[in-house]
């Protein structure tokens, strides 16, 4: 049985690894990838098939302290506007590369603060995106819901415009650790927006809380989990706040003295936990909870990686497309060839795009041992096993490799990791480090470990979701995060 103290020694509390929203993490991606893959990479979707789209909204209100996320305030409607008209502009642009016959199986909103549009713009943005392809029977539209951002006007234009699921950024309830980050949000608020939404049909709701806040308390985190579940949503993320000020500016206006230490930080994850699965709620990888009947705990048990659980850049999900397709300053897409992202700043995305060309400014394309390598760590993060016969079923040829390297982790982390007859395993009582097994089977991992030194100056990160905190977008962060869970 794994000791904390064993499970410490190998970096539960201080070991710096990514959060593996993609394989490999953004901090790979390199500029040899650009506009010309991107426009080839489309031009070989297969016709017929489903695809996903992610939209990136950059802007806010105001800017939250704890935040990690590509965005920008703006007081002022003007720059929205000009940026929507980048985007259907760019959407005009996909459109003329992709394929015929194409359908949607996700469109996901995520900022920043998507419902910072007003509802003309929702309406005028969501047509346009139904033009690159209609959606797929059962096909899920997801919006990124800031309640203090909405009103029952964009509640009408999102249903108007299809909504299915709204993803509501809670972070706690709080009043002296939400002042502490900066921000400004009551429990009444949020189950009126809960309300709004039920009202007109959107029955399907997502939120996250954030743990290792400043001062934060494990009262505080019990009453904010316990307020928060009373509005029964169906997904609950837990994510850490990660205080990263020497490269997040806004970050300096939080004390690092007022953070909770490691140890502590799990406790607060604990606590929160216990409460959800006392509600009911079963956890899904390594920070996420869902209500019995969820699709999420479907796909969990589903036998096959590429229609089961997922995990990218905007968290867990079941989404069956291959390919993924982000619009809008810092959107990653995903291909089977490889990743590629849009330019980071509004101004060069906007540049680009004005000039009649597609805005990828950097990525990666898939070779050698990349596919085996991302299949293990993705089995890893939502199933916490690596089982041989899935992973290998889109490369038999890769088997001899596949057992090398298992062999070597487990070997690694002995009485952690567990060899079986069809891969390996993670104990129960280990799965808190399941991102430092992961870590393992990085080909990249001498990039990782020069950053945990601090010689790594690479200024891309994957963020979580919620209002974001896994996001698509890249802020000017590392892509190293403390192991403590989310």
């Amino acid at each position: 049985m794994c000791q904390e103290s064993q499970l410490a020694k190998l970096g539960l509390f201080d070991a710096k690894v990514p959060r593996y929203t993609s394989y490999p993490t953004a901090a790979h991606f390199g500029p040899q990838i650009g506009a010309a893959h991107f426009q080839s990479w489309l031009g070989q979707v297969p016709a017929g098939s489903q695809i996903s789209l992610y939209v990136h909204i950059p802007f806010c209100r105001t800017l939250c302290w704890f935040c990690m996320c590509r965005t920008q305030g703006t007081r002022s409607d003007a720059p929205i506007s000009a940026y929507v008209a980048a985007l259907k502009q760019e959407i005009s642009l996909l459109r003329s590369h992709l394929p015929k016959d194409l359908s949607l199986s996700r469109i996901h909103w995520g900022g920043g603060t998507p419902t910072i549009l007003p509802p003309e713009m929702i309406r005028d943005l969501a047509a346009a995106l139904c033009e690159i392809a209609p959606l797929a029977p059962g096909a899920e539209f997801l919006v990124e819901i800031d309640p203090n951002e909405f009103d029952q006007a964009r509640c009408e234009a999102l249903i108007d415009a299809g909504l299915t699921r709204a993803s509501i950024g809670v972070q706690g309830f709080d009043d002296t650790t939400q002042q502490a980050i900066g921000r400004s949000l009551t429990f009444d608020r949020v189950a009126q927006v809960v309300a709004m939404l039920r009202h007109g049909g959107v029955q399907d709701l997502s939120t996250d809380l954030l743990f290792g806040l400043p001062n934060q308390t494990l009262a505080q985190i019990r009453q904010s989990t316990r307020q928060l579940l009373s509005l029964t949503p169906d997904r609950v993320a837990l994510y850490g706040y990660k205080h990263l000020p020497a490269m997040i500016r806004r970050q300096t206006m939080i004390p690092s003295e007022t953070l909770p230490k490691p140890e502590d930080r799990l406790e607060l994850f604990r606590a929160a936990r216990a409460i959800c699965l006392e509600d009911g709620y079963q956890q899904i990888g390594l920070d996420s909870f869902a209500r019995p009947g969820d699709s999420l705990i479907h796909a969990r048990e589903t036998q096959d990686l590429n229609q089961g659980l997922k995990r990218g850049f905007q968290g867990y999900d079941n989404d069956p497309a291959e390919v993924l397709i982000g619009l809008g300053a810092s959107a990653v897409s995903r291909f089977p060839q490889g990743y590629a992202q849009n330019a980071s700043s509004t101004a060069h995305y906007m540049a680009a795009i004005k000039t009649g060309c597609l805005a990828s400014a950097r990525g990666h394309a898939f070779a050698g041992e990349d596919h085996l390598r991302g299949r293990i760590i993705q089995a890893l993060l939502c199933g916490f096993a690596i089982p041989r016969a899935q992973i290998l079923a889109p490369c038999p040829e890769m088997a001899a490799r596949f057992d090398t390297l298992v062999t070597e982790a487990c070997a690694a982390f002995p009485g952690i990791l567990v060899e079986t007859t069809d891969g390996a395993v993670v104990t129960e009582q280990a799965q808190a480090i399941t991102r430092v097994i992961a870590r393992h089977f990085d080909a990249y991992e001498a990039v990782v470990t020069d950053a945990q030194t601090g010689t790594n100056t690479d200024t891309n990160t994957e963020t979580n979701t919620g209002t974001n905190t896994d996001a698509v977008a890249p802020a000017v962060t590392a892509a190293l995060v403390n192991m403590t869970p989310g």
